[in-house]
């Protein structure tokens, strides 16, 4: 016969490997999840996600019930390297290198992982913890740029919002040429540096153009707009405006 008491401790032993089951479930759509953004950027489809964990979309759904949670679990130590990033510039005792040499490794980044990529040029306002890293690395530029201003070597005109619009344009540049020119962002990069530096100030050398042959491939690539998944454009300081 058994009692209730058996029935408790037969309970209590199972609790522990159903919660070590769910946290590797948990792992694997998050590795899942992060390959699949790394290479085909945010407009995965969760069904897709869910089969490259080799789980069905319940499991998915229990871990993560909206993209935005799936996305701020993925991308949260993408972000710490963001914001780690903007200490590492701050901490460089050259302004106007810093400056440039933080663009540059944001912008790589922006390379290294398309779905990251999308990250840094579009808003989750559902998920907090990436926004607030996404704030506070903000609040670094804007000292990066006081630092810059103050060698006289960036334009007196430049703004945060110039780096959001950058990120925009170098993360379509890489959607664009990652497969058949994919050194084609470092030239943009290169580009825009000398456009934010004052005349005769330092800037890195111009990398060489992407060749004919490659921008005509990247050109010739089907892609589909409709695809692109809708959110708000990014502005660093945005998930904060209207908060006193």
């Amino acid at each position: 016969m058994t009692t209730s008491s058996d029935q408790s401790e037969g309970s209590s032993r199972q609790e522990p490997t159903l919660r070590a089951d769910a946290e590797r479930n948990r792992e694997r759509i998050v590795q899942a999840a992060r390959k699949r953004f790394a290479t085909d950027g945010l407009d995965v489809s969760m069904a897709s996600v869910a089969r490259e964990a080799g789980l069905g979309k319940a499991t998915l759904s229990r871990h993560f019930a909206t993209r935005d949670d799936l996305i701020n679990a993925v991308f949260a130590d993408r972000m710490d390297a963001y914001l780690a990033l903007t200490t590492e510039a701050l901490a460089d005792p050259d302004p106007w290198r810093a400056f440039t040499d933080f663009i540059t490794s944001v912008c790589a980044m922006q390379a290294a992982d398309r779905g990251f990529a999308a990250v840094l040029s579009m808003t989750f306002p559902a998920a907090e913890k990436l926004e607030a890293r996404r704030h506070e690395a903000y609040l670094g530029f804007l000292e990066l740029i006081a630092r810059a201003n103050a060698t006289g070597h960036l334009q007196p005109d430049f703004v945060s919002e110039d780096l959001v619009v950058l990120l925009m344009a170098n993360a379509g540049v890489i959607a664009a040429t990652a497969d058949a020119a994919p050194g084609s962002w470092r030239r943009l990069v290169g580009q825009m540096l000398r456009a934010y530096a004052t005349p005769g100030a330092p800037t890195p050398p111009i990398p060489p153009p992407p060749s004919s042959a490659g921008l005509y491939r990247a050109m010739a690539t089907p892609r589909d707009p409709a695809k692109r998944p809708r959110r708000q454009p990014a502005s660093p300081e945005a998930p904060h405006r209207g908060s006193s």
